[in-house]
């Protein structure tokens, strides 16, 4: 028996969301919304639930593709249709998997008619089914991006074109795209984000009686979800009238000049790409007013328009979130509203931009929504943040703790000198930049990401294979060119083929993987130089930023004190990396070999989770270490090397960079790089691009199992020949 979907009208709170998914039944034009939030906030239940609020659809009888009677697709694969033959079916709502094939999501050759038949069939996918209806991708930030291509390309288009396995068909597909993410696993490729009209934030309600009412009517559905949903049916009933009534008002609603013009200057301001925003704003602006049972559109329906369209479109720094200063919101629409008024306005004057350098976004998140008593954000979360850390206490000092201290002669002029067990505060980072991508040769096994070539299950078919095993994906005219041949001694004497387990051949599909990027990072006291720590920080912010990019996964690992802390366990989001590196502090000793066993336990598990991803260890030291034992044979360099030959002994590839400064060095950083057998990098002769390329290039060169010398993909020029490599070491 299929289940019964929770009433839409019986979810508590999450006033944006529902008004999110309202305008966009009222209007489909407006292209779906995004969901952000925390998990457990009923983002999938309100979708489900927005289903059976929608209007139903008229539909060419027998048409697999659901063509409108009043208006068929003439390039429809199961046309031409007769007049006349047509029925009214609900709004459908497919649900795309994250794990989907690409086949499942734009169809393929009917395999069984193939076989049995002998003809050339195509069978529809889930694009066919969500046409003029709903997509729901839960979790759309985790969608391949082989998936995303796809999704790109029906979205621009409005049609799914298929080219493949001889077949070649074209049918209409527009839906209304939802879909639901949560931050902390990874952020969207700008390119299917602006596809979303609109997003909204949700966040789990903090009021302890809301709470006990979301859990009430959830165990009260679970426990009879036929009489709940029979008690909200006159609220369900009410609300699906007032969205069919606000659709036949949506084409007398007039957007006037004045609108138009607040509308503009607010894109404007906040400096969004292209044009899309300003018709997005206006068709949500449209909607709102006739979900309030106007024929004007108003300044509050641009203004509420904006906060729902603009947030993920406004250009801001890469680990910012969406977000808009809702202050300087009021401020243009005012200045814009003022000018409109104004037959000859002076060129200088407000043209609903920002003047002077106060003019742009106010950062990322914006000011929390003020309640004004009509429809607006009413559940927005926060931006993303660092988790509450507690204070640690500074580290005694000791005779033994000495060597941990640095030498006020090595630290720059006018900077702090930190000692063994002081901490100092967190420093600003200098500001990320955009690296060069560096492929491994040859096909690796690693997860699905965008860095090297590897045979993956999804991607593009460049081959086949007999199976080894189970018959994985089925390639079908390889199959048939095996078999074709025995078709006569076989004894064939119908339309249908002759099959044998021997003729069977499964794709080989070629994609990208992505890597584990393991940052180790030295915050002891050693370390507390400011212009040092800043440059630190600007070359591991740019990697971060180029992991989010290749779809890596990250982690940062930091020691100081009396151990090794894991700060970041690895991820897909980058944007806990970089808040976890803001507030970095240092101080204290340098338990080096804590680090370094800390990084060894952590591949060591995520190398039982995910086998196939290949890792890269980053360590940013000045290659001391203190701790007990200071001075003997088994002290603490002692120790460091010993965990150093550890990591180097599993394969795992790494890169050392050398933070020690000042006339007089010991090259602890180089012996530890040659005991990890990885690459020492000194960032005193280095700028932030060149260490981010010199990872790259360990990356390829050492990456992990049957890893080949890295390839750029730039220019042409070889890594070797690059302005860094002089005094780099390749990995062995």
């Amino acid at each position: 028996m299929a289940s019964v979907p929770y009433p839409f009208t019986a979810v508590v709170g999450m006033a944006d969301m529902r008004l999110g998914l309202l305008l966009n039944a009222i209007s489909p034009a407006i292209g779906g919304v995004l969901v952000r939030g925390e998990k457990g906030t009923a983002k999938s239940t309100m979708v489900r639930g927005l289903a059976t609020l929608m209007p139903d659809v008229a539909v060419v009888s027998g048409c697999r593709f659901a063509c409108d009677p009043a208006a068929p697709d003439p390039a429809c694969p199961d046309g031409p249709h007769e007049a006349g033959a047509a029925e009214d079916r609900p709004t459908r709502m497919v649900e795309l998997p994250v794990g989907a094939s690409e086949d499942r999501l734009v169809g393929a050759l009917d395999i069984e008619r193939a076989l049995a038949e002998g003809v050339k069939a195509f069978e529809p996918g889930l694009l066919a089914d969500a046409h003029r209806g709903i997509l729901y991708v839960d979790e759309v930030n985790l969608l391949h991006d082989h998936l995303v291509d796809v999704l790109l390309d029906a979205a621009a288009m409005g049609a799914s074109y298929v080219e493949r396995e001889g077949v070649s068909v074209r049918h209409a597909a527009r839906f209304l795209l939802v879909g639901t993410m949560n931050p902390e696993e990874g952020e969207l490729r700008p390119q299917l984000l602006d596809r979303f009209g609109l997003t909204v934030e949700v966040a789990a309600s903090r009021e302890p009686d809301e709470r006990v009412q979301v859990v009430r009517r959830r165990l009260a559905h679970d426990a009879d979800p036929a009489g709940f949903t029979a008690r909200w049916a006159a609220e369900e009933t009410d609300l699906r009238g007032r969205i069919a009534a606000a659709r036949e008002l949506l084409p007398g609603v007039v957007l006037g000049d004045a609108a138009l013009r607040q509308i503009a200057a607010t894109c404007a301001a906040f400096e969004v790409d292209g044009m899309r925003a300003d018709i997005v704003m206006a068709r949500t602006a449209t909607a709102l007013a006739a979900w309030a049972g106007r024929t004007e559109v108003l300044t509050e329906d641009v203004r509420q328009a904006a906060l729902l369209a603009l947030p993920h479109r406004r250009r801001r720094n890469p680990f910012d979130a969406p977000g808009l200063d809702e202050d300087r919101l009021d401020e243009i629409l005012a200045e814009s509203d003022g000018a409109d008024g104004d037959d000859d306005p002076e060129p200088d004057g407000p043209d609903g931009g920002p003047e002077g350098p106060d003019g742009g976004p106010d950062g990322p998140g914006g000011q929390p929504p003020r309640d004004e008593g009509g429809p607006g954000p009413q559940d927005q979360a926060p931006p993303a943040g660092p988790e509450q850390q507690s204070p640690q206490l500074p580290e005694p000092t000791s005779p033994a703790d000495a060597d941990g201290a640095p030498d006020p002669a090595q630290e720059p002029a006018g900077q702090p000198v930190a000692g063994g067990g002081g901490e100092q505060a967190a420093v600003a980072a200098a500001d990320p930049f955009t690296t060069r991508r560096l492929d491994v040769p040859g096909l690796g096994e690693g997860a699905d990401g965008r860095r090297s070539r590897a045979r993956t299950a999804h991607g593009r078919t460049t081959g086949s294979r007999r199976p080894r095993g189970a018959l994985g994906k089925l390639h079908l005219a390889a199959t048939v060119r095996a078999a074709a041949p025995h078709q006569r001694a076989r004894g064939r004497g119908g339309p249908g083929l002759v099959l044998r387990r021997d003729d069977l051949r499964e794709a080989v599909r070629e994609g990208r993987e992505g890597n584990l990027v393991l940052f180790v990072v030295d915050a002891s006291g050693s370390m507390a130089a400011r212009q040092r720590m800043s440059a630190v920080k600007g070359a591991v912010l740019s990697l971060l930023l180029d992991a989010y990019q290749r779809r890596d996964k990250i982690g940062m690992i930091t020691f100081r004190g009396r151990d090794a802390e894991l700060a970041l366990p690895p991820t897909s989001s980058v944007e806990a990396g970089a808040a976890r590196l803001a507030t970095l502090p240092t101080g204290g000793r340098t338990p080096l070999s804590a680090g370094l066993l800390k990084a060894h336990e952590v591949l060591r598990v995520e190398r039982l989770r995910d086998a196939s991803r290949r890792p890269l260890l980053v360590v940013v030291t000045d290659g001391r270490a203190t701790g007990r034992g200071a001075g003997t044979a088994d002290g603490p360099l002692a120790r460091a090397s010993r965990a150093a030959r550890l990591l180097a002994s599993e394969g795992v590839a790494s890169v050392v960079v050398d933070c020690e400064s000042g006339p007089v060095r010991l090259g602890l950083a180089a012996e530890l790089a040659r005991d990890l057998r990885g690459t020492a990098v000194a960032l005193d002769e280095l700028r932030a691009d060149s260490v981010s390329a010199l990872v790259r290039d360990v990356r390829g060169t050492g990456a992990g199992r049957g890893a080949q010398h890295a390839r750029p993909e730039t220019d042409g020029r070889s890594a070797q020949t690059s302005r860094h490599t002089p005094r780099s070491r390749k990995v062995a």
